[in-house]
């Protein structure tokens, strides 16, 4: 396999593959040695990471991947046994240091985001939310000011913000002790707000909309949250939810971050989109004569 990656996009480059192999746990062996494992690590993760962006089917993965049953198997021990948690948390960590920052952050941010679910999806699950006209699920996350990812909880569509977050707001109280303070929308407005304070002892903070402005508008502070939901939404298969457990969307959500940090970590820089490109003079002559030809047909 190259150093630009495999036969996929998705695949992992050499470098961003050696940050991720020596996060995995060990070949799981019986008491006399067991035998090796028949399919490189490499290609299982690379799998994974097709599924996650292309939104696939597990069955319909390509024949060159390993059989879909094994790619789903090392799937779901790495959710049971917190692999895919530990990878995600320690990247995190050395994408904050390259940003100059600690590597446990002193603020975040939350928000929810509905989403529709396939026909697969149990109906004891899912749930209708009335504001945002989506039936479905909901998803919560807690980010850094960076917009990396603290805590993310899964939840049927129905479940109102003010308490559908009080759950990721603990994981991140336990787990990242250092935040001090938390921005969100008006949706977790009232008694989430005393809650926060006296139970967890920390400050969540509304930001409100300017009272003058109609339609979307970008909030101070909040606006990195909401970046990391197009970050989630760019990936397929999060595009809708398609996953039977929650706790299994929430580990899809947390295997697209982790790509979103090994690219970035790689890159050595946050993507810059591309901005206009100027038109040689043979592109705009071909385009003017496009546009003559095409006037003349419907003349």
């Amino acid at each position: 396999m190259s150093g630009d990656g495999g036969e996929y996009p998705s695949d992992l480059t050499d470098e961003q593959w050696a940050l991720v192999e020596p996060l995995l746990p060990p070949a799981r062996v019986g008491p006399k040695g067991g035998r090796r494992e028949k399919h490189p690590r490499r290609r299982i993760v690379d799998a994974i990471f097709y599924v996650v962006r292309t939104g696939c089917a597990w069955r319909q993965l390509p024949k060159d991947f390993a059989p879909w049953p094994t790619v789903y198997w090392y799937f779901t021990w790495w959710h049971d046994d917190g692999t895919v948690e530990r990878i995600h948390d320690a990247l995190r960590g050395r994408v904050r240091e390259a940003d100059g920052r600690d590597a446990e952050p002193s603020a975040g941010l939350i928000d929810s985001q509905s989403v529709r679910t396939a026909d697969t999806v149990p109906a004891a699950t899912r749930g209708f939310d009335a504001g945002k006209k989506v039936k479905g699920r909901k998803r919560f996350i807690v980010t850094d000011t960076l917009g990396l990812l603290l805590a993310v909880h899964v939840v049927a569509a129905s479940v109102q913000d003010r308490d559908g977050a009080k759950r990721p707001l603990l994981w991140t109280r336990l787990d990242h002790p250092g935040v001090r303070k938390v921005w969100a929308d008006q949706g977790f407005a009232g008694r989430l707000v005393e809650w926060v304070a006296q139970i967890l002892g920390r400050d969540l903070e509304i930001v409100r909309k300017a009272p003058d402005r109609r339609g979307f508008q970008v909030q101070p502070k909040r606006w990195a949250v909401e970046r990391t939901f197009a970050w989630l939404t760019a990936h397929r298969r999060l595009a809708r939810d398609y996953e039977t457990s929650p706790a299994h969307s929430e580990t899809m959500i947390r295997w697209a971050m982790i790509g979103v940090m090994v690219r970035r970590l790689t890159r050595g820089q946050p993507a810059i989109r591309s901005g206009p490109r100027s038109l040689s003079r043979t592109e705009t002559h071909r385009l003017n004569c496009g546009a003559a030809e095409g006037s003349w047909l419907t003349s």
